[in-house]
C-alpha cells in the first residue's frame, strides 16, 4: 500500500470555539446501512452548524462514502456535496412525482406500498450514479469470469466519487479518514487510513462492496468486500488506535440492536438484519469502558510505584497499555418507522431519503442540547457514554 505523511490542524487552525472543548480529537463514526445513510448526512449537517467539525471520520460501507465526502471537501462545501450525492442516487422521475402526492404524507398502508414499489424499482434499475443491474446477468457468464460474481455493477460509483470528492484534499491529512473492508482471500479485516495509505476511489468502493449484490474491488492485487461482513461499526478502530487521545467520538448507527419481537416472517427478516448489522454497538462500548477502567487503574498504580520497580520489564509492558486518556462516546441511532421493512436499506426514493436526512438532523440537534456530552467525564474509568434512549431522555 502507498504510504504517506500527514498534517494535523493546530488548535488555532481549528478555530477558537474548538479550543474551548476538552478534547484532542473529535471523531465521527459512520456505520453501514445503504439507503439509510442519508440519516448520517443529516447528523453531520447539525454537527457542522454547531461547529463540531470532526478531526477524524471513519466509516463502513455507505458510512465510508459519507465519510469520504466529508473528508474530501472544504468544510463550507461538505453539506452541499453530501446533498448532491444523495439527491443524485435517489433521482427517479416516476417515484419523485408519486412522492409529492398528498396521500403519502400519512403514515399508513399507502406509504408502505410506496416504499415496497421503490425498493422493487431499485432491485430492477439500481440507483443512479451508484449501481446498476449487471448486463448480461451473472449466471450467463462462465465460472471464473469476474462478472459472474455479483448481481450489480458499480462502475458508475467511481465516476460519482471522483466528481464529488477532492482526493488531494482527502489525502492531505486535514481530516483523517478510515474506511473498513474485508480481504476476500484471507478473510481479514483491513482499514484503509489516510495516516498510512494514499486513498483513492477504489478504497471507498471496496468498503461498500457488499456481496453478492456488488462485486469485490481489486486494490494492489487483492480483492476486498464490504467491511460490514465482519464489523459494521468503526468504533474499535478509533478508540484502540495509537497514539491515544482525549476523544469525543460521535457514533451514528443506522441499525438499532434493540427491537420488538417479530410478529411475522417479514418482521423476522427485518429483525435479523438489524441484529446482524448493528454490530452490538452497546456491547462493544461496554467492553471498551471496562478496558478503560483497567487502563486508568494501571496508570494510577504505576504512578505510586517506587522508581526502581518502574524500570522492570513487566511494569514497562503494563505502562505501554496504561494511560489516563478520556473518551465521550455519543451514540445517535436511527430508529426506523413501522412502515419500513426488510428493504429499508435499499429503498432509494427521494421522499424517504429526505425523511432519513431530517431524522438525523433532528436527532443530532436534540442530542446537542445536553451540555454534558461536551464535558470531561469525571468517573474513574474516564469514559462517558450517551444516547437518548439509553439515558431515558426521549
Amino acid at each position: 500500500m502507498a504510504q504517506k505523511s500527514r498534517h494535523r490542524l493546530s488548535p488555532a487552525e481549528r478555530g477558537a470555539d474548538r479550543e474551548k472543548l476538552p478534547f484532542e480529537c473529535i471523531a465521527l463514526l459512520l456505520q453501514g446501512g445503504g439507503a439509510l445513510g442519508a440519516y448520517q448526512a443529516g447528523v453531520y449537517e447539525a454537527l457542522s452548524e454547531a461547529g463540531l467539525e470532526p478531526d477524524w471520520v471513519a466509516g463502513i460501507s455507505i458510512g465510508a462514502i459519507n465519510s469520504a465526502i466529508i473528508a474530501g471537501n472544504r468544510r463550507e462545501d461538505r453539506v452541499e456535496r453530501l446533498r448532491s450525492f444523495w439527491e443524485g442516487i435517489t433521482a427517479n422521475p416516476l417515484l419523485d412525482w408519486l412522492g409529492d402526492a398528498d396521500f403519502l404524507t400519512e403514515d399508513g398502508a399507502t406509504r408502505k406500498f410506496f416504499n415496497e414499489v421503490s425498493a422493487a424499482s431499485t432491485l430492477v434499475m439500481g440507483a443512479a450514479g451508484f449501481f446498476g443491474l449487471r448486463q448480461p446477468a451473472p449466471w450467463l457468464h462462465a465460472d471464473g469470469n469476474f462478472a459472474a460474481t455479483s448481481y450489480y455493477d458499480t462502475k458508475h460509483l467511481k465516476t460519482t466519487l471522483e466528481r464529488l470528492i477532492d482526493f488531494d484534499r482527502l489525502n492531505s491529512g486535514e481530516t483523517r479518514l478510515s474506511v473498513g473492508a474485508v480481504n476476500v482471500r484471507t478473510g481479514n479485516f483491513t482499514y484503509f487510513d489516510t495516516d498510512t495509505h494514499l486513498i483513492r476511489p477504489e478504497h471507498i468502493m471496496a468498503s461498500g462492496a457488499l456481496p453478492p449484490g456488488f462485486p469485490a474491488v481489486e486494490i494492489e492485487g487483492e480483492h476486498y468486500w464490504d467491511g460490514g461482513l465482519i464489523s459494521n461499526t468503526p468504533l474499535q478502530w478509533v478508540v484502540e488506535s495509537r497514539p491515544r487521545q482525549d476523544t469525543l467520538a460521535i457514533q451514528v448507527d443506522l441499525w438499532s440492536a434493540r427491537g420488538d419481537f417479530p410478529a411475522n416472517l417479514a418482521d423476522v427478516a427485518t429483525r435479523q438484519k438489524e441484529i446482524q448489522f448493528s454490530s452490538r454497538t452497546r456491547a462493544g462500548t461496554d467492553r471498551f469502558k471496562e478496558l478503560q477502567r483497567l487502563r486508568h487503574a494501571m496508570a494510577r498504580l504505576i504512578d505510586r510505584l517506587p522508581e526502581d520497580l518502574r524500570t522492570c520489564e513487566d511494569v514497562k509492558l503494563l505502562s505501554s497499555a496504561a494511560d489516563q486518556k478520556f473518551f465521550n462516546i455519543i451514540q445517535i441511532i436511527y430508529r426506523s418507522k413501522h412502515y419500513e421493512g426488510n428493504s429499508k436499506d435499499y429503498e432509494f426514493s427521494r421522499l424517504t431519503m429526505k425523511e432519513h436526512w431530517r431524522a438525523g438532523y433532528n436527532d443530532a440537534v436534540r442530542t446537542l442540547r445536553h451540555p454534558e456530552i461536551l464535558t470531561r467525564p469525571d468517573n474513574a474509568e474516564g469514559v462517558f457514554t450517551f444516547d437518548l434512549a439509553e439515558n431515558g431522555r426521549e
